[in-house]
């Protein structure tokens, strides 16, 4: 672990490659669990506002659902998350016509019907981020349905890091990320 600002960052990040392989796990991660995308405070507010122009982007169940639910939830860890299509995927998932999912709030994002693409926590993923009193806890999530993308990033040779580089900058902006480039850096010639 080291430090950077007031983040705790795991060497994990730099030192594990990931590339999403979608064509191998269809976009399992947001189908698979048991809760929905962690949601910042103010994201909740953004999905309430967005709903309406992000409406035609989505699946009937998945409108249905954030309908009876609500745009977000409380989890049963007491954190904000988007809501569930019948206890499974997220209900702002949509698919392709070759079963693999996209994210509906992305494709308003991506057809100029909203200016904010996704919650930062499905942006960042691999990375998740804790925060605590004083420092914000910068980690890699390991899950074995990302095994395919372990393997591509290996193989390309991209570190996890450089993998969700907008989202970090996005996260914590760019003078944050030019240091976390530095440690790398570091890390690298040792």
């Amino acid at each position: 672990m080291f430090q950077i600002g007031k983040t705790i960052v795991s060497e994990e990040i730099i030192e594990n490659d990931f590339v999403c392989n979608l064509s191998a796990c269809k976009g399992a991660c947001c189908i698979d669990g048991d809760a929905g995308a962690p949601l910042e405070e103010e994201e909740t507010e953004t999905l309430v506002k967005i709903f309406e122009d992000v409406k035609p982007f989505l699946r009937a169940e998945g409108i249905e659902a954030i309908e009876e639910q609500g745009a977000f939830v409380r989890g049963e860890d007491g954190e904000w998350e988007t809501p569930l299509v019948n206890g499974s995927e997220c209900a702002y998932v949509i698919f392709s016509e070759n079963g693999i999912t996209k994210c509906g709030l992305e494709e308003a994002f991506n057809k100029g019907a909203t200016s904010w693409r996704k919650p930062i926590s499905c942006h960042l993923y691999p990375v998740r981020v804790k925060a605590y009193t004083e420092l914000t806890a910068v980690n890699y999530h390991k899950w074995t349905i990302c095994d395919p993308a372990c393997t591509l990033g290996d193989e390309l040779k991209v570190p996890i890091y450089k993998f969700v580089r907008e989202a970090l900058i996005r996260k914590f902006g760019e003078h944050w990320y030019a240091e976390l480039e530095a440690v790398a850096d570091t890390l690298a010639k040792e």
